[in-house]
C-alpha cells in the first residue's frame, strides 16, 4: 500500500516532469516564431542590399556544441557569483565532456551572468533551478546536448528512481533524451528523480548552505513550486581548469 508521504513525493515529482516538459514547449514555440520573423526580416535586409553571414536567433547564441573548450580528461570549477552568495561546482569533464564543454563556452560568452534562478522546489523534490537567461523556464542556448552519466547514481529501485544527493548540480530537460540545454538545478536535500537528468557536478559546502538558505525562504506566494522568495540572481559564471 502505498504511503501518503509517498503519493505526494510521487506527484510532486510527477509534477516537476510535466512543468519541464510545458516549458520546453512554450521555447519550441518561441523559436519557431523568431525563425519566421528573422526570415521576413532578411528579405527586406536582402532588398536593402544589406548581407548577414550570421544571426543568433535564440538567447543569442546560434552555435552547436560542438567546439571544444574543455581538456576531456580534466576537472573543472564552475563559480558563479551570486547575490546570496558564492557557488562554487566541482565537475569531471571525462565523465561528462559534452556538459562541461557547454558549461565553458557559454560561461566564457557571458550567457549565466546577470540571470535568474527562476525556480524552487519545496516538497517532494528540492531544488533550485537555475541557466535561463529568460528566467522563465523557456530560455537555451539554441541548441541541445546529449545525456551522460546517467548511471552515475546507481540502479534505479522498483519504483523506477534513484537518489540524486544533496549537494548534486544536475541538468535540466523536457524528459525526452537528449534535450538538455543550459537550464540545470542544484539539489540542497536528497531527491528522487528518474535517472535521466544528467549529474554533472558537486557543491561546495559554502554554496550549499547558500541554496539551503534560500530553501528556507521558501517560494514566493507560498507555494511549494516557483520562483523563490528570497530571490537569486547569478552576477557572474567562470568555468576554469584546476
Amino acid at each position: 500500500m502505498v504511503s501518503s508521504d509517498q503519493r505526494r513525493r510521487q506527484l510532486a515529482r510527477e509534477k516537476f516532469e510535466r512543468q519541464q516538459r510545458r516549458r520546453e514547449e512554450a521555447r519550441k514555440k518561441a523559436k519557431r516564431r523568431n525563425t519566421v520573423i528573422a526570415a521576413s526580416l532578411a528579405v527586406v535586409l536582402a532588398a536593402g542590399g544589406a548581407v548577414y553571414a550570421s544571426v543568433g536567433l535564440v538567447d543569442g547564441d546560434s552555435d552547436s556544441a560542438d567546439t571544444k573548450a574543455v581538456d576531456t580528461t580534466g576537472t573543472y570549477k564552475m563559480s558563479l557569483k551570486t547575490n546570496q552568495g558564492d557557488i562554487v561546482v566541482t565537475m569531471d569533464a571525462a565523465k561528462t565532456p559534452e556538459t562541461v564543454n557547454s558549461f565553458k563556452r557559454l560561461a566564457d560568452k557571458g550567457y549565466f551572468d546577470n540571470t535568474k534562478c527562476h525556480r524552487l522546489t519545496t516538497d517532494g523534490i528540492y531544488v533550485l533551478q537555475c541557466g535561463d537567461p529568460k528566467g522563465d523556464g523557456t530560455g537555451g542556448p539554441g541548441y541541445t546536448i546529449p545525456d551522460e552519466n546517467l548511471t552515475a547514481l546507481g540502479k534505479a529501485g522498483k519504483d523506477g528512481m534513484v537518489t540524486y544527493p544533496a549537494g548534486t548540480v544536475a541538468m535540466a530537460n523536457t524528459g525526452q533524451p537528449g534535450s538538455g540545454g543550459s537550464q540545470f538545478f542544484l539539489v540542497y536535500k536528497d531527491s528522487k528523480l528518474t535517472p535521466t537528468y544528467t549529474p554533472f557536478g558537486t557543491m561546495d559546502a559554502a554554496g550549499l548552505k547558500a541554496v539551503k538558505d534560500v530553501a528556507a525562504a521558501g517560494v514566493d506566494g507560498g507555494a511549494s513550486d516557483g520562483a523563490p522568495k528570497k530571490a537569486v540572481t547569478i552576477e557572474k559564471a567562470a568555468v576554469s581548469e584546476e
